[in-house]
């Protein structure tokens, strides 16, 4: 029984607005989202079938099935990717857990530029970072930290945009689970972070799956004030391991990060 993927259209379902996707909204409607039957005509299937998918009573729909429904929800890039995964898991080789001598020396270099850079696993543990990226993040860059105990359980006021970021985090975990789901290592860092967080729990609840690759991230630094910087992130060469560079989205924060990286020096 696939439970996961029955819980994630029951999510997605009731994110999406009606009027968003051509239906009228009559004056007594109570459901949130999209009834059950709204989306079967939406996505070209049976209610009966849609019922046995979102109760886990269907093994493995077809892809054809699978697109249908991305289309209907609108589903993301990465909200497309979760659903594949969960509707057919694949085995995937053990991601490494360390990196190459060679990238951590090109971190080093990358200091020069005034460029923080991170590289974390699918766990979100960071597993090689430079100068910079350790007095951007105060506290995080060491053997065995992981950034989404960081962002969830440490008392930090570093993001000025800290919801976005947090709701990102549980997202790309939530797309690890699918890509994953045999990791216990993975298994029991949810775990413990449902435990130990009210917000991670209410985000995981709600199923979001997020993916940044690129964006702009806030910060208030204890050391330099207000910055904003730019980051792109990449998947790298071996699987599971992602390479984050940061750069300044604007003079201010550039003279800000120049600053930070003499006082790291």
């Amino acid at each position: 029984m696939n439970r996961e993927l029955g819980a994630f259209l029951r999510a997605r379902r009731s994110e999406v607005a009606p009027q968003d996707v051509g239906l009228a909204v009559g004056p007594r409607r109570r459901v949130r989202g999209l009834r059950r039957e709204e989306l079967a005509g939406l996505a070209g299937i049976s209610v009966e079938y849609l019922t046995r998918l979102e109760q886990g009573r269907t093994e493995q729909p077809s892809a054809s099935v699978l697109e249908s429904l991305s289309r209907a929800l609108g589903l993301t890039d990465a909200e497309r990717s979760h659903l594949f995964d969960l509707a057919a898991p694949r085995p995937r080789p053990k991601p490494p857990c360390q990196v190459r001598p060679e990238l951590t020396a090109l971190l080093e270099r990358i200091s020069g530029a005034e460029v923080p850079a991170l590289v974390t696993g699918h766990r979100l543990d960071v597993l090689a970072w430079n100068r910079l990226a350790d007095a951007l993040f105060p506290g995080l860059c060491h053997p065995g930290a992981n950034l989404a105990r960081y962002n969830f359980l440490h008392d930090i006021e570093l993001y000025a945009d800290r919801d976005e970021v947090l709701r990102a985090t549980v997202g790309q975990l939530r797309l690890a689970t699918g890509r994953h789901p045999d990791d216990p290592r993975l298994v029991s860092l949810i775990g413990e972070l449902s435990v130990r967080s009210e917000r991670f729990r209410t985000l995981w609840a709600g199923r979001v799956v997020k993916e940044r690759t690129h964006g702009v991230k806030r910060f208030r630094h204890p050391v330099v004030g207000e910055l904003a910087l730019r980051y792109e992130t990449f998947e790298l060469p071996g699987g599971g391991h992602r390479l984050s560079l940061l750069h300044p989205a604007d003079g201010a924060s550039e003279e800000s990060l120049r600053l930070l990286a003499s006082w790291g020096a």
